[in-house]
Formats: C-alpha cells, sequence, structure tokens
C-alpha cells in the first residue's frame, strides 16, 4: 500500500471538526500579503493567483519573496504577513516552545521536493565510495559513503560544513537523517542548557543558509554541500558546480515538505478567509497535477518570473517535468519529485506532522521524552484537515471540484499507513512514534 492511502478507523477529530460541513460566506479579510521563499514549490501560490482562484474567492492578494525563513516566519507571527509558504515543520516549533504566538496549518503546499548536494569536490571522493550500476553510480547513495571524507576531515582537524535552511525546518532534518543513516553523527540540540548550536557531538557542522545562497557559499567554499529544495539542487548540477546525491522521498515518501502557514488568531478572527483562502489553493494544486502534470511546463514558466522563484524556465522543468539529473547527464524519471496534490490532495496530514515532531525530539529540539499520545496531540492542535475539509466541501457544493477527487473526508483519520524508508529499512507508523525513535541508533529515544 502506498503512503497516500487512507485509514479509516479510530478518527481523531480536529480540535475545531464542527467547521467540516461550513461553506463560508462573506470574507472577514479580502486584501491579504503572503509570504513566500524562492523556491519551486511556492507553485500553489503563484497558480492561485495567475489563474485567477483567489480572484474567484474575492480575494486580493499580494505574494511578497522573503529574504529567509527567519524573517518570514517572525513576518507572519507579527502579523505583518497575513500568511505564508513554510517549512512544514515550522508551525510544529510555534506549538513546543515558549512562543507566545501560535502558528496552525490547514493545507500542505507540496510533498516531496527537497535533495542533498554535494560539493564537485566531494563528489570526487564520495564516488570512489559508491557501487556502478549500469557504468553509473547506484542509488540511494548512502552517507556511509561520505563518512571516510567527514572522518579524514577530522582526523585534519578540519571542520566540514553543510548549510541547511532552518533549525526546526525540514532540510535541517533531512540532511540529519541522511548523516545519521550513514554512521555520521550530526549532532544535537540542548535548549535545557541554552544550546542551540545543534552541534553537541557532532561529526560535522551544519548552519543556516538562505535557499537563494546555497550555491553560493558552496562554491565560495564556506560549505561543501547543502540540502535545499529546488531549484538549488537542479541549479548547482546545471551550472556545473555541485552534485545532488539524493532526494527526499527516499527518505520519507510523500512526505509534508512545505505547507501554508497563518498564526491561530488569524484563523480565529477570519474563518471564512481561512478557507476561501484553502479553496484557492487546493484548486492550484489539483491544476499542477491534473492530466498527468499536463500544466508543468507552463508552471515552470510562470514561477521563473523573477517576482516569484527568478531562475531559468529549463533548471525550474528540470524536476517539475518528471526527471531529476544527478551527476552532470546522469538523469533520470522522478514523476512524484514534486508532488502538490495527486495521492496527497494538499492535506494537512497529522501523521506527517507527528514524523516532523520526531525529528524534533530526535535532535534535541524537544528536550524531554514525550509519550505517543502527546505527539498526536501537538498534530491536531497544529495541523487542520477540518479547515482543509471545510475548504474542499465547499468546492464540491460550488461545482469546482468534484467529490471523487477527494478521498472521503468525512472518516479520514489523517494518519497515513505505516511506511518502511527505502534509505534505511526503518518502520515508521505514525501511532507509535516512540518506537520509531527507538529504531535509530544516533539521536534522542
Amino acid at each position: 500500500m502506498t503512503s497516500g492511502v487512507l485509514l479509516f478507523t479510530g478518527c481523531h477529530p480536529s480540535p475545531a471538526s464542527d467547521t467540516n460541513n461550513i461553506a463560508p460566506s462573506t470574507s472577514e479579510k479580502t486584501s491579504l500579503k503572503i509570504g513566500f521563499i524562492k523556491l519551486t514549490d511556492m507553485a500553489p501560490l503563484a497558480i492561485a493567483a495567475e489563474k485567477g482562484f483567489f480572484k474567484d474567492e474575492g480575494l486580493q492578494v499580494q505574494l511578497e519573496a522573503q529574504p529567509n525563513w527567519k524573517v518570514l516566519y517572525e513576518r507572519v507571527q507579527k502579523g505583518d504577513l497575513d500568511g505564508a509558504h513554510m517549512l512544514a515543520a515550522m508551525p510544529l516549533a510555534s506549538m513546543t516552545t515558549t512562543s507566545d504566538v501560535q502558528i496552525i496549518s490547514p493545507f500542505t503546499m507540496s510533498y516531496n521536493g527537497a535533495g542533498i548536494t554535494v560539493s564537485n569536490a566531494i563528489w570526487t571522493e564520495m564516488k570512489k565510495n559508491i557501487p556502478l550500476e549500469n557504468d553509473k553510480p547506484k542509488h540511494p547513495i548512502s552517507a556511509s559513503t561520505l563518512k571516510p571524507i567527514v572522518d579524514q576531515y577530522k582526523q585534519q582537524k578540519k571542520p566540514f560544513n553543510l548549510g541547511m535552511t532552518f533549525p526546526t525546518g525540514t532540510h535541517n532534518y533531512m540532511l540529519r537523517y541522511w548523516l545519521a543513516a550513514g554512521g555520521i553523527n550530526p549532532g544535537r540540540y540542548d535548549p535545557n542548557k541554552n544550546d542551540f548550536s545543534g552541534n553537541i557531538d557532532a561529526d560535522v557542522n551544519l548552519s543556516v543558509v538562505p535557499p537563494p545562497e546555497m550555491m553560493a557559499n558552496m562554491v565560495a567554499g564556506t560549505t561543501l554541500g547543502y540540502a535545499v529544495g529546488e531549484p538549488w539542487n537542479q541549479k548547482a548540477v546545471k551550472k556545473g558546480f555541485g552534485v545532488p546525491v539524493i532526494t527526499s522521498d527516499v527518505l520519507w515518501e510523500n512526505g509534508a515538505d512545505k505547507v501554508f502557514g497563518v498564526t491561530g488568531t488569524f484563523a480565529e478572527k477570519n474563518p471564512n478567509t481561512t478557507i476561501k483562502v484553502v479553496k484557492a489553493l487546493i484548486r492550484a494544486s489539483h491544476w499542477l497535477d491534473e492530466n498527468d502534470h499536463i500544466h508543468r511546463r507552463e508552471a515552470a514558466k510562470l514561477i521563473a518570473q523573477t517576482n516569484y522563484v527568478g531562475v531559468d524556465e529549463d533548471i525550474i522543468a528540470n524536476s517539475m517535468t518528471g526527471v531529476f539529473e544527478y551527476e552532470k547527464g546522469d538523469i533520470r524519471p522522478l514523476k512524484s519529485f514534486n508532488t502538490f496534490f495527486t495521492g496527497q490532495y494538499g492535506i494537512p496530514y497529522y501523521s506527517d506532522a507527528i514524523w516532523w515532531l520526531t525529528q524534533m525530539r530526535r535532535w534535541g529540539q524537544i528536550p524531554e521524552t514525550k509519550p505517543d499520545h502527546w505527539y498526536l496531540e501537538i498534530a491536531q492542535k497544529t495541523y487542520r484537515p477540518d479547515i482543509y475539509t471545510a475548504a474542499a466541501n465547499s468546492l464540491i457544493a460550488e461545482g469546482k471540484m468534484k467529490r471523487e477527487q477527494f478521498p472521503n473526508l468525512a472518516t479520514a483519520t489523517f494518519i497515513k499507513v505505516p511506511q518502511t524508508s527505502r534509505l534505511d529499512g526503518i518502520l515508521f507508523d505514525a501511532n507509535k512514534p516512540t518506537a520509531f525513535l527507538a529504531a535509530f541508533k544516533i539521536g534522542n529515544k
């Protein structure tokens, strides 16, 4: 069974499940400012604007690029932005810290979509340790092939620096997962000791780099590689500066990568507006995936514009149209790399939230051991399929989408079936997060 299949027993109701059958009426707020980072997976926002889906909901939406995730996150918290394209773990971080402003997610903007790239010099050394298959490197590539190089750097007392995009961000956890699966300790955080470096017992140094600056930092030698969303992995190989070695779907297939986030206060004060935004995003995500991705070339051209991602259309199209390039010229089919709607529907699954929470605990950002029920409770507070369901039902009632285009939202638990990682063979069952953590050799339990 695929990870996108829903279970239909033991449903855990969301905190505001009474919104499930509400059809939104007049918007409380019609002029919105929504932030994003220059990444391919901001596409649902751009499409909702360009194709008139926001306009259909009576919304005037200004999309505004932000310089980095920290600025974006803080501007949403302050109310400078009404909502934003966010890393999937960001809202969860607001619920697990002492933050005064809690962020919720009523919609998942993208699944999969990230990769890890290393510099040409590191790739040359790694390649010596990678078996070949049909005269090409055999995938998936384990970080165990990187370990001898990291060990050499340690012996020479040289720092091995890698970039990620945000401490409570998906790419930080993806990079740590890959490294640890290969026997490389990426380090831990300890909030109880005011240690937020993430470098406790680390074999490598992970530092924050904004996505558009990833390649430049690697070219300058500041980092030796990085984890990031597209188009910044494909740009590195296209320009000849680095080699993507693994994609996020190998670690965890169809996991949420980006979500749409708003403050809980915004959603409470503007429930109809929130539902209308989600309606527009559902239609945009469906447009991106419908008819076997027939619109992807057009989408790549639209988001290549400078006001969106601002990268050459052919680079964006590399991953958006069902292929992915690793070593230069090594182009392989990867249809699900950028998934927006197909099989996942944009639903904010509780199980996706729980996966991210386990990684936050694994690396110490959640400092204490938690019971299984705690993970579900935080997921239910943060990821809001009840709002999504209200939006989907409204679209169906208006004839803008068909009921058969969605799973049975009335009976769904929003918990995906258990899944075994193709990278390390470890089973993730969202109902048993502590057992999942116990399976790892490196990291907190």
